[in-house]
């Protein structure tokens, strides 16, 4: 076995270039979210909280603050936990700071995430590569409302959000392997969206309306509306005892890109609905995305008249039972959540844009994902105990991935002359287990999944995971995890055979051991958090160049690759910590800095001469954000983000702001993306457009 250092061979150079708690950035002083939902149990976040003016609460104690925060309960593991319980940090960003920042989209709002790489082709976020603690983008999961939205295909389409940011109520991201909470996907990370579950408190009746509207640089052009509306119902006197609620919202963006072959026009749509009652909670989901696109570059630097068009169409029912709540004896309380889940993605793509056939690198692809999930939680004398099972159908029909078919078995593709004539299948079962402990300020999180899938050997792999936290008082907070974790090839990485790439059936699943640890401190108007993770892989899978001649990337198991890094992250709410010289009725002043840091170690006996994702890690990202008021009613927020990637990537600095007004009903803004017009690449030879403005307005209806 010898060492392979990557960054010796000749560098490509591009020369231009509410459950509450507290959120990710610009959040200190506020009630948000802290916690992630379990894949198996599909369940909705209550959170019944919003963000808290300083008026509100910039002179409570801190006793008073840390109690509200403390005991709302969250799902950092399979047994749900107390913030203040709870073994994990899970970084969240709030309702409120995504009205704060200057984003399109939510890949913009994950770019201020500290651990968080975002490789962005195109804009508006038309295709998005989301990647946590310099792993892939193959390797995190990511989920709305506790649905896997992943495809086994690729991990290209995974941000294909159904979602508009006004129908977010807040995001979680879990660092690290999660395989045990979320399923063998979660590799290096997961992250969570969380829509909004009910009207907000301005609306009358119980409904609420809103409707935005912007257009700005590039021919960009877009808005989108959302409805909503919920009916309590009293029991026996008491009012809250059930409540039916549903939303739908719809959305449609367009522009030409602001590059060469970069136009795109997106659409969603998405219906979510949410019965509680005292004994049982219903939640079902449904939505839809529409992109098409030009894909200049997109998967190789040869090919700049790349075309892709996707579709999603996705949907979900849990349900949660309660036979016993807090019935005391041997078994306290009992929750049952059984859940189905599917989606469909559809992919077509022309490796040179209106050039039809197989023989012209155009493919077809349609991926299918549904599964059932049931668990159970049990809270006794020893603590709480979570069991749970989950069984998922991968199935996938395409023109060029999978097991060629015999020409009886083809399916016929709408409105064109192809048909699917390949087919790849496989099933995944996983069993859950996990205990916690919680004695005093400590608590213990224990547990394992194992894994079996048809794709693989068909055999059951079992992986673990430990997490343990200490509180010594109501300020600090020491944490420390590992987990074990395994994820296999996609559809993608098997079989694709063009020009451009090839895979490779023979490929072997990754895995790594994470080991995490970190400390917290928090006090009135400050937050300040250290991490840092030790993440070691093996078989880890990367798109190569074998030789110095190559003319296509190759799929391969490229050796070992560990990352070992740290996350720092200082928050500060000048208006809760200066609350009596700055006015109530004015904005917060709001100031986050966050820094993340990277070294990987690979060792390999292959040749490998270039790399198109594995070894280009964010080896540096500095994020800083400041949300500050100007005169009543009138703000302005500003993120500053400078990043330097390994691989011959040039390090770039990338200014955006945005100024807004707020009326009763309205709110008007303008948006900066990329202020210094700084020319810059996230991924290949794909150039980022320049300055990018758009304005607009948010209007509550009802």
């Amino acid at each position: 076995m010898k060492t392979k250092t990557f960054n010796k061979r000749d560098a490509i150079v591009f020369k231009h270039f509410n459950h509450k708690g507290y959120s990710l950035f610009a959040a200190l002083g506020k009630v948000v979210v802290i916690g992630v939902l379990a894949v198996p149990t599909l369940t909705y976040a209550k959170a019944g909280g919003k963000a808290t003016t300083p008026s509100e609460e910039g002179a409570d104690s801190l006793s008073f603050g840390e109690q509200r925060i403390d005991e709302v309960q969250v799902t950092g593991s399979r047994a749900p936990l107390t913030a203040r319980q709870s073994a994990k940090i899970v970084e969240v960003i709030s309702r409120d700071d995504i009205h704060r920042a200057e984003a399109q989209t939510i890949n913009d709002v994950l770019k201020l995430a500290t651990g968080v790489d975002v490789r962005q082709r195109g804009g508006f976020g038309v295709q998005t590569d989301i990647s946590i603690n310099g792993g892939t983008f193959d390797q995190i999961t990511i989920l709305l409302n506790g649905m896997p939205l992943a495809s086994p295909q690729t991990g290209h389409n995974a941000a294909d959000f159904p979602v508009s940011l006004d129908d977010i109520d807040h995001i979680e991201v879990l660092e690290g392997a999660a395989a045990r909470i979320f399923g063998s996907a979660a590799f290096s990370g997961a992250i969570n969206i969380v829509t909004t579950p009910r009207p907000s408190s301005h609306g009358k009746k119980g409904c609420e309306g809103k409707a935005t509207v912007e257009g700005g640089s590039f021919g960009s052009f877009g808005g989108d509306a959302r409805v909503a509306a919920s009916l309590i119902k009293p029991r026996n006197g008491t009012p809250g005892s059930s409540m039916l609620f549903s939303s739908l919202s719809a959305g449609y963006n367009q522009s030409d890109g602001g590059t060469a072959n970069s136009d795109f026009r997106n659409r969603h749509g998405f219906y979510q609905g949410q019965f509680t009652s005292r004994v049982a909670n219903v939640n079902w989901q449904a939505g839809i995305t529409s992109k098409d696109y030009g894909a200049n570059t997109f998967y190789s630097a040869r090919f700049p008249n790349q075309y892709e068009w996707t579709r999603r169409y996705m949907g979900s029912v849990s349900l949660g039972i309660k036979p016993l709540a807090d019935k005391g004896g041997f078994i306290n309380s009992l929750e049952i959540e059984p859940a189905i889940y599917a989606h469909r993605d559809i992919d077509h793509y022309q490796l040179t844009k209106g050039a039809t056939g197989a023989k012209n690198g155009e493919n077809y692809h349609r991926m299918d994902v549904y599964g059932g999930s049931l668990s159970a939680v049990a809270s006794w004398a020893a603590g709480k105990t979570a069991i749970g099972a989950d069984l998922r159908k991968e199935h996938i029909l395409s023109t060029a991935y999978g097991e060629p078919l015999s020409e009886s078995d083809w399916k016929a593709i709408g409105n064109t002359t192809r048909s699917y004539d390949h087919m790849g299948d496989r099933t995944n079962t996983s069993l859950f287990l996990e205990h916690d402990v919680m004695i005093g300020g400590l608590t213990l999180s224990a547990g394992l999944m194992a894994n079996r899938n048809t794709g693989l050997d068909n055999k059951f792999r079992v992986y673990p995971g430990v997490d343990i936290s200490f509180r010594p008082d109501d300020h600090w907070k020491l944490y420390a995890s590992w987990n074990k974790a395994m994820r296999l090839p996609t559809f993608t990485d098997l079989y694709t055979n063009s020009s451009a790439q090839k895979g490779d059936i023979a490929l072997r699943p990754e895995r790594n051991n994470t080991i995490k640890g970190g400390v917290r401190y928090r006090t009135l108007g400050f937050e300040a958090l250290a991490s840092a993770f030790y993440s070691q892989g093996r078989d880890m899978i990367d798109w190569v160049y074998e030789t110095a001649e190559s003319k296509r990337y190759q799929a391969m198991n490229i050796g070992k690759l560990n990352n070992t890094g740290f996350n720092i992250e200082a928050k500060a709410n000048l208006s809760q910590i200066l609350c009596q010289m700055i006015p109530h009725d004015y904005e917060p002043w709001l100031i986050t800095l966050g820094y993340a840091y990277i070294n990987q170690t690979h060792k390999t006996d292959k040749e490998i001469h270039k790399s198109l994702y594995a070894l280009e890690y964010l080896r540096h990202k500095l994020v800083a954000t400041i949300s500050h008021p100007i005169v009543k009613r009138l703000s302005a927020s500003w993120s500053l983000r400078w990043q330097q990637r390994m691989n011959g990537y040039h390090p770039y600095t990338k200014l955006d702001g945005k100024v807004q007004y707020q009326l009763p009903y309205c709110t008007i803004y303008v948006k900066a993306d990329n202020i210094t017009c700084h020319h810059y690449y996230d991924l290949g030879t794909v150039k980022q457009p320049g300055l990018w403005i758009m304005a607009g307005a948010k209007v509550n209806i009802f």
